[in-house]
């Protein structure tokens, strides 16, 4: 179960579009405060090519999640360069798998992953916002290294919120008999 839900996404991207650049500033301190890792992966992005206008969208992105985290109610680990790492190595190998697929398959594929995606919300919201912004079709490296990093911004998010657990007053209590 999603604990970025369609409600607290819809909360985050509110808030965040409402924003002006210095709330945007003071947000962007917070989460290099608290998700250091999550922040430098975005901005190693202008060393690898990508514009400061095309930064917009990782940046876009990167503070939406971390507002839907902070909405969320959780406490959220610290997500590590390993974590980023195993990440990445499973979004590149679900992307190399789906090289060789036919239209058929790959459509089933993209639908299994999306189906079994721990946060379908942010990822069906990071998807959308590089689709608007014309960053899907990967055309230079430098958009296939900013596509890359930001579905893997969506899926560390995903990985460590597995291992979240709910507070104490959501999880079943035993009822007597």
């Amino acid at each position: 179960m999603a604990l970025i839900t369609q409600a607290v996404l819809a909360k985050a991207v509110i808030a965040v579009d409402a924003m002006d650049q210095a709330q945007r500033v003071r947000l962007a301190d917070e989460v290099f405060a608290h998700q250091p890792n999550l922040l430098a992966s975005v901005l190693v992005l202008q060393r690898m090519g990508v514009s400061l206008q095309q930064m917009d969208v990782p940046i876009h992105i990167l503070l939406v999640a971390y507002q839907a985290m902070k909405t969320s109610g959780h406490t959220w680990p610290v997500i590590s360069e390993d974590t980023q790492e195993a990440c990445l190595r499973r979004l590149t190998g679900r992307i190399r798998f789906a090289e060789g697929l036919g239209r058929g398959l790959l459509q089933r594929s993209a639908q299994q992953y999306i189906d079994e995606h721990r946060e379908p919300y942010l990822l069906a919201f990071a998807y959308g916002y590089l689709q608007d912004n014309d960053l899907l079709g990967a055309r230079t490296e430098a958009e296939k290294s900013l596509m890359l990093a930001t579905l893997n911004l969506v899926d560390c998010i995903a990985f460590v919120a597995a291992r979240i657990r709910p507070p104490s007053s959501a999880r079943s209590r035993p009822t007597s008999p």
